[in-house]
């Protein structure tokens, strides 16, 4: 994928951040559109969607947390929150509401650009296609855990037939657990592995969207799918 081809839209009150963010993303070649509230954000959204969200929580008429929750209830474009609350408690709530990563204003150009490429990177990673004719490798991606399937192919996962609504960075969470039963993923080894990303001791993120994914999945099954390996990790039973 050509990632300079992705369309972005900024969601930002504060004009001159907004036209910040768009100088070093039109920089790096992305196509961007900007929008001062939640509201006008979503309209814009619902006419042409777009392949990411940079977001910032404090805002008028709609605020970032509301537009997120209503971009998730259909819609699985990675979301960047970029906001000046920075307690761990407002990350955490970003990113239980839906958002696929956090930054803190004031932020460094290079690690916005580096998080929205790999944000890119990752929702591209599980959604194309893989293998082919001639290539030597199994085209059938799909996993079956009891009533639970999984497909890479499609990028879907489904529950006797009833879709889970995942967000990139849950589906590839639930994928590489789901690939090895039994054996227990450390949080450094998942963000490593689905976030490819150096992990920093004492970042929550794992732990916030294995929440997520973890009720999403006990709605749906009615029983506890992932478990927490108290002190080593997360692991789906074999």
């Amino acid at each position: 994928m050509n990632l300079v081809e992705r369309r972005v839209l900024i969601v930002d009150d504060e004009r001159e951040i907004a036209e910040l963010i768009e100088i070093y993303l039109r920089n790096e070649g992305f196509q961007t559109a900007i929008a001062g509230d939640g509201e006008q954000a979503l309209e814009m959204y619902e006419r042409d969607p777009f392949d990411l969200v940079v977001l910032d929580i404090m805002m008028p008429r709609m605020d970032g947390l509301e537009l997120c929750r209503k971009l998730r209830k259909d819609q699985n474009v990675p979301i960047l929150m970029v906001s000046a609350k920075t307690q761990d408690m407002d990350k955490i709530m970003g990113l239980m509401t839906g958002a696929d990563d956090y930054m803190a204003k004031p932020f460094n150009p290079m690690e916005l650009i580096a998080r929205v490429r790999s944000l890119l990177r990752r929702s591209y990673q599980y959604s194309k296609p893989e293998g082919g004719a001639g290539s030597g490798r199994d085209v059938s991606k799909e996993l079956r855990l009891g009533q639970l399937r999984i497909d890479k192919l499609s990028h879907t996962a489904d529950v006797d037939g009833r879709s889970l609504q995942l967000t990139s960075t849950e589906f590839g969470i639930l994928y590489l657990l789901a690939s090895q039963p039994g054996r227990v993923f450390s949080a450094e080894d998942i963000f490593q592995q689905v976030w490819k990303e150096k992990y920093f001791e004492s970042n929550n993120t794992v732990m916030v969207h294995i929440s997520k994914l973890r009720d999403k999945l006990e709605k749906e099954l009615g029983e506890k799918l992932i478990v927490t390996v108290w002190g080593v990790g997360y692991k789906i039973e074999g």
